[in-house]
C-alpha cells in the first residue's frame, strides 16, 4: 500500500511521459470473474485486467492499473465505496487534492472496473460525494460486463475499450459506459431485461430519448 492507502499501480501503454494518462481502478465484478475448477463456480479471485490490456493497442495512452479489491459487487458495502472514492481522489481526478497530498500527477481520466449489479449505486455515491466545488476535473467512467471476460460472447473487452476511449472525449463528470453508450450520473440504472444500462426519467421509467452523453450536450 502507498502512504495514501492505495495499492501501487502498474502501467500499460505508451509510457508515463507520453500522451494521455488514465488511471484504471479494478474492484472485481463479473468482468473479472474466473472459473474455479475445484468448485465449478465463477469467482473473483484477483484482477485479470492485465490479460485484457495486453490485447489492446494503446497509442499515446498510458493506463495505470490500481488493483483496489476483487469483489462481487453484491457483496460491496459503504466501506468499499469509501475506498473507491479515496482511490479516485488519490488519482488526482477531483478539483481538490486528496487530504494529506499535494497536487497529483495529472491524469486525463479514471476508469473503474465494477460489477454491474451495484455499479449504479457506486456511481450515485461518487456523484453525491464529488459535488461542486470539489467535483471531477476529468471524466470518471464506471464500466463492467454482463458476461465474464473468460466466457465466449463476453462484452468485457468491448466495454473496457470504450471506457478508456471515453476518458479522452467526454467532459468532466461521472459516467457509466458500456455497449456503445455513455450515460451521465445521476439517474443511471441497470436494465436487467435489456442487459445494459439506461437513464431513467423523473417517473422512473427508462428514458430512450436522450441515452447518450456527448460533449455537445453536457
Amino acid at each position: 500500500m502507498s502512504a495514501a492507502g492505495t495499492p501501487p499501480a502498474s502501467a500499460w501503454g505508451a509510457g508515463a511521459s507520453s500522451g494521455r494518462r488514465v488511471t484504471l481502478i479494478t474492484t472485481g465484478g463479473t468482468i473479472e470473474k474466473t472459473y474455479d475448477e475445484t468448485t465449478g463456480a465463477l469467482e473473483n479471485r484477483g484482477s485479470i485486467v492485465a490479460r485484457m490490456l495486453r490485447r489492446l493497442r494503446l497509442v499515446g495512452t498510458t493506463v495505470q492499473v490500481v488493483e483496489l479489491m476483487s469483489k462481487d459487487s453484491l457483496h460491496m458495502d459503504e466501506a468499499d465505496r469509501a475506498r473507491i472514492l479515496a482511490a479516485v481522489r488519490g488519482a488526482g481526478a477531483v478539483a481538490e487534492p486528496a487530504p494529506g497530498r499535494g497536487a497529483a500527477t495529472p491524469v486525463s481520466g479514471v476508469v473503474i472496473l465494477h460489477g454491474t449489479d451495484t455499479l449504479c449505486v457506486t456511481g450515485e455515491h461518487l456523484t453525491a460525494a464529488l459535488a461542486p466545488p470539489a467535483g471531477p476535473r476529468v471524466p470518471i467512467v464506471l464500466t463492467g460486463a454482463m458476461r465474464p471476460y473468460e466466457m465466449k460472447l463476453s462484452d468485457a473487452l468491448q466495454n473496457l475499450t470504450e471506457a478508456i476511449f471515453a476518458t479522452g472525449v467526454l467532459p468532466p463528470g461521472i459516467y457509466a459506459v458500456a455497449h456503445g453508450r455513455a450515460l451521465r450520473f445521476p439517474g443511471v440504472v441497470k436494465d436487467r431485461a435489456a442487459r445494459t444500462f439506461v437513464r431513467v426519467c423523473r417517473e422512473g421509467s427508462p428514458d430512450q430519448r436522450e441515452p447518450v452523453a456527448t460533449p455537445q450536450s453536457l
